[in-house]
């Protein structure tokens, strides 16, 4: 799953689609997926204006309320929220802002003619909760959407969080003629531009150090530099549409480790999960539609010893 990290919001004009300058707004600019988005933002030429999350106003990282008229500029608009995990009333600390926060932003792309098309990172959270059965057989795409009574019923409020939101989005685009694409990516994994841990690398660095102990889940791992080269070429190519899944590949964290161990020796790594119980088999997602934009998937030993380097070379793993 996402994890934490990624609402997107990209609005505008690319200059291949438009052939004019190229303005970006990035809300939420010190995060993850927005401090990768920026930098090959800059790196493709693109004019960056990125506004700060205000931290010690919330646990969250809210959809900082954007009060200019976009029509003034074309734009892009990134928007990021965080997962905490503990609620204490998952509506109005998780819900309402993950959903309100989607369409402020659709309300302001609503108002501005420049705005061409609209990009939302949603999840793989609103993809795959959805009660079927996850087995060997099973291949998850872009049509597959989690059930949003069976995730309230479960007490499942980040995915139920990410599929009103996307959903509120495709409902409030098609209401008012946007041309909306939204990228599902998995967990994100890869180096750190920014100095601290983000939630899903916090929750890797404690299962690699065994400060936690977790079971021997499947995960669905994407790397950050995939999921950000996704947003830019579904922004820039004229023909992309609907959703896409981003995801890497989708393995047990113990086929994770036993790759960390290979490229990493050094590591010490824990020897044991939560549980002895017998391992999950391991489904698939579609790669299908995210290639068709150019993607090439960065393999996962790569995003491993990358993200395990990065952590070294920021102090917060030492071996």
């Amino acid at each position: 799953m996402s994890g934490a990290e990624k609402v997107v919001c990209m609005t505008g004009e690319s200059e291949r689609m438009s052939g004019t300058e190229k303005v970006v707004c990035v809300t939420g600019g010190s995060g993850y997926v927005a401090s990768w988005l920026v930098n090959l933002l800059l790196r493709r030429g693109y004019t960056v204006k990125a506004t700060m999350i205000q931290r010690k106003q919330s646990i969250y990282l809210h959809l900082m309320e954007l009060r200019k008229d976009f029509s003034y500029s074309k734009q892009i608009c990134w928007k990021k929220d965080a997962l905490i995990p503990l609620l204490k009333d998952a509506k109005s600390e998780l819900i309402d802002p993950a959903v309100k926060g989607t369409l402020n932003v659709l309300r302001s792309c609503a108002k501005a003619p420049s705005v061409k098309r609209v990009i939302i990172t949603a999840s793989m959270a609103s993809v795959m909760f959805n009660g079927k059965p996850l087995t060997p057989e099973v291949v998850l795409d872009e049509t597959w959407f989690s059930d949003t009574v069976r995730c309230e019923e479960l007490k499942n409020w980040y995915p139920l969080s990410k599929t009103l939101a996307e959903e509120s989005a495709w409902k409030f685009s098609e209401d008012h003629g946007i041309d909306l694409v939204t990228i599902c990516p998995g967990l994100c994994i890869g180096p750190l531009i920014q100095p601290a841990p983000t939630f899903s690398i916090e929750a890797f660095l404690k299962l690699v150090k065994g400060t936690e102990i977790f079971p021997d889940g499947i995960y669905v791992f994407v790397d950050i530099r995939d999921v950000v080269d996704a947003h830019i070429l579904a922004f820039e190519t004229p023909t992309a549409s609907g959703r896409y899944c981003v995801v890497g590949r989708v393995v047990h964290y113990s086929e994770a480790f036993k790759i960390l161990q290979k490229i990493c020796p050094n590591l010490h790594l824990p020897e044991k999960f939560e549980d002895d119980k017998p391992s999950l088999p391991v489904y698939k997602v579609s790669q299908d539609r995210a290639r068709s934009l150019g993607i090439n998937f960065i393999p996962l030993e790569v995003s491993l010893r990358d993200t395990v380097e990065s952590l070294k070379e920021k102090g917060f793993l030492i071996f």
